[in-house]
């Protein structure tokens, strides 16, 4: 996996984790660290927690060979 992708999956499991408070509890996380879902800084947090998800969506077409973590060299 690479360094963006997992970036991205970061920025997915926090809008993931967002979106269920916004479920379960009505209350936006994002907009109330960082001033309402108006202010900028919410909607480029929004925004690329989107984009993450459109990278993510290409580890559903991966075969699982290619998902899985890559061995590392042994340590000399």
């Amino acid at each position: 996996m690479s360094g963006i992708q997992r970036i991205a999956l970061v920025l997915t499991i926090i809008g993931a984790i967002n979106w269920g408070l916004i479920g379960f509890f009505q209350f936006d996380l994002v907009a109330a660290i960082f001033g309402g879902q108006d202010s900028a800084l919410s909607r480029i947090i929004y925004g690329l927690v989107g984009i993450a998800g459109l990278i993510n969506l290409g580890l559903l077409f991966k075969p699982s060979e290619e998902v899985a973590r890559e061995p590392r060299p042994e340590a000399r």
